[in-house]
């Protein structure tokens, strides 16, 4: 089997996963009823770590696609909007392992930002948008798997943000009420990332023992995140 074939079909795999996590609800998203993050929040991202950050995205798309399918959902041009923050926080935590600096990890939450304070209401709780800066710096730390997960989960809220200003009719207090939300969902979601992939390189550096490499021919297993007695210095 050719190795674009095992990243495809370990693509189909992570993206069955990926489904099953996202129907495990962690918490409401305010100002939409009915609507949840779910444990597809801790485990999106990753995709880019072991896949790349294009094909990590592909089948982080893949992945929402079926979800999407499977439930029902609505096909409308916000839904599909929608989709699209878990795409950036897959390519972000793909690049970011890598040496050279992302200039799409900078702009995007730049974007964002400037999306979200040229709308009438995010425009008088402007300070709210600085959280997105968090990707921006979190670059600067490319060997740490703390940033690289922070900076992964903040790219996904910058462009969900921003699009969510512009389409969810919230006030400012609202907004601002959110503030302190934002901060404890994100560190949970940022050690989610961390414990995924962990776990997730655990398990395939095991598989890729047992088959004698075959697994990291074709995937990103990166041995300083196999889960040891030194682990902690790699975060």
């Amino acid at each position: 089997m050719s190795s674009l074939k095992q990243k495809a079909l370990f693509a189909g795999l992570f993206a069955v996963v990926a489904l099953v996590a996202s129907q495990v609800n962690f918490s409401a998203l305010v100002g939409a009823p009915n609507q949840f993050f779910t444990l597809f929040q801790f485990l999106g991202p990753i995709a880019g770590g072991f896949l790349g950050p294009v094909l990590g995205a592909v089948s982080v798309l893949g992945s929402q696609l079926l979800s999407a399918f499977l439930l029902g959902k609505s096909w409308d041009f916000i839904s599909v909007l929608r989709l699209t923050p878990m795409l950036f926080a897959a390519y972000y935590f793909g690049r970011h392992g890598l040496k050279s600096f992302e200039k799409l990890s900078v702009a995007v939450p730049l974007v964002a930002m400037a999306a979200f304070m040229l709308h009438p209401v995010g425009g008088k709780v402007w300070f709210f948008s600085l959280y997105w800066l968090i990707p921006v710096i979190a670059g600067f730390f490319r060997n740490s798997l703390f940033w690289r997960s922070l900076g992964a989960t903040f790219m996904a809220h910058a462009v969900g943000g921003a699009i969510w200003v512009w389409t969810v009719p919230m006030t400012p207090e609202q907004w601002v009420a959110l503030i302190p939300i934002v901060a404890f969902e994100r560190a949970v979601f940022t050690l989610g990332i961390m414990g995924s992939f962990v776990a997730m390189t655990t398990v395939l550096a095991r598989l890729d023992a047992w088959t004698n490499s075959k697994l990291s021919a074709v995937l990103s297993i990166d041995s300083r995140y196999v889960l040891s007695r030194n682990i902690l210095k790699a975060l």
